[in-house]
């Protein structure tokens, strides 16, 4: 059997960190183990990358930003190989080229198109452990690309799901709880989680999986731990939904802090002016979120929300928006955060929009948009009112 691990920058900022992660590696070889090892740019090696870039322009040409990024986690597999062989393991380094990692789509966010299995399984006949460089691939024209934020997550994942199904992520956390413990000390850790959950979690912002990686994970099957790097004694599994899982309708509130909401009035009240809209928005690929529409007389007042670190997209979109529609007027509010409460026992539960608006206006909190699905509720409010807000639900519902 072969498990995947992947280990986080902050777990490989130093060579003496590399260093722990090979002895700890060594002893799971000892015991029989074939392992596939992803790992991600030393701590903070990626911003320091993007910082020298955009010291010579701001907007540096994308592809030339992917093959400088690859190199922070080539360092890393390098080093890492380098640690394992010194101690007598037979370990082999490999770009996401070379571990057989096809990708797709833009470059500094494509997705994983393919991954030929059958190139690690050969070099498992040979080596103990194969390091992956995560959060890259090579595309149909053989660029290297890489994946957006949560890269090696998803490279981790994916590489699990073409293997053996057994795949670790180590990183900064214990696990997965209740609420950020960095926003509510009080949060509570959560032992075994849905890939539902999860998705729903890291779509509306928790840091600790990210969401594509997730998706993986239960379209494959398999089984993800997520625990701290070299400390074993706790951590959450993301598998399916138990009947456990389901007896709370809550499980946990999540915030996503770097939110900017756009407001656009005065849309032409026509058959196809909403529609041009999004389309110039996807055009732009900004990530829309939270979308609500008005209707007075003949106009359309429309608003979502969308991630501040893709201001540059959607500043050219709405240039292309207000030029297809020069009577609109644009607002945009850059101090907001979406928080959300996430359970898949909201299948089944009444009363809780009821309980949350009612926290609302006990703590005499504002919020300017909601949207709701089928396991979540999430509202846009102040960042100035996370941390209270926060501590509100949490207490509403035991978290």
């Amino acid at each position: 059997m072969t498990t995947v691990l992947k280990f986080g920058g902050s777990s490989v900022a130093t060579v003496e960190q590399i260093q722990s992660i090979a002895n700890y590696l060594k002893n799971r070889t000892d015991q029989g183990e074939k392992l596939v090892v992803v790992v991600s740019a030393m701590g903070k090696m990626t911003d320091s990358l993007i910082a020298q870039a955009q010291a010579i322009t701001d907007r540096p040409e994308r592809r030339e930003l992917d093959r400088l990024l690859a190199i922070g986690e080539e360092q890393t597999i390098s080093l890492l190989s380098i640690a394992l062989n010194s101690l007598g393991t037979k370990a082999l380094s490999q770009t996401g080229a070379q571990a057989g990692i096809s990708t797709m789509g833009l470059h500094t966010k494509s997705k994983i198109k393919q991954i030929d299995g059958g190139l690690l399984r050969k070099k498992l006949e040979t080596y103990d452990v194969i390091i992956v460089a995560g959060f890259q691939g090579v595309n149909e024209l053989g660029d290297v690309t890489t994946l957006g934020r949560g890269g090696s997550d998803t490279t981790a994942v994916a590489l699990a799901a073409v293997l053996d199904k057994r795949c670790e992520i180590y990183t900064d956390v214990d696990g997965v709880y209740t609420a950020d413990p960095r926003i509510h000390a009080a949060a509570q850790p959560i032992p075994h989680i849905s890939y539902d959950e999860m998705m729903e979690m890291s779509a509306l912002g928790s840091k600790v999986m990210e969401m594509r990686s997730v998706e993986l994970g239960k379209k494959y099957g398999v089984h993800i731990f997520v625990g701290k790097t070299l400390e074993s004694e706790r951590g959450t599994w993301i598998m399916e939904a138990t009947e456990t899982m389901e007896q709370k309708a809550v499980t946990s509130v999540s915030v996503t802090k770097n939110v900017m909401t756009v407001s656009i009035k005065h849309v032409p009240q026509t058959n196809s002016a909403v529609a041009d809209i999004f389309e110039l928005l996807s055009g732009r690929h900004v990530n829309i979120d939270m979308i609500s529409q008005t209707t007075f007389d003949s106009d359309i007042f429309l608003s979502f929300s969308c991630p501040l670190d893709e201001e540059e997209f959607l500043e050219e979109a709405l240039q292309d928006i207000m030029e297809r529609f020069p009577t609109v007027k644009v607002d945009r509010h850059n101090q907001h955060a979406k928080l959300s409460v996430v359970g898949i026992g909201m299948r089944d539960a009444t009363g809780v929009a009821s309980k949350l608006f009612a926290t609302f206006r006990a703590e005499n909190i504002t919020f300017y948009q909601v949207t709701t699905s089928e396991i979540s509720i999430s509202y846009t409010i102040a960042q100035a009112d996370i941390e209270r807000t926060v501590a509100a639900i949490a207490n509403a519902f035991e978290l």
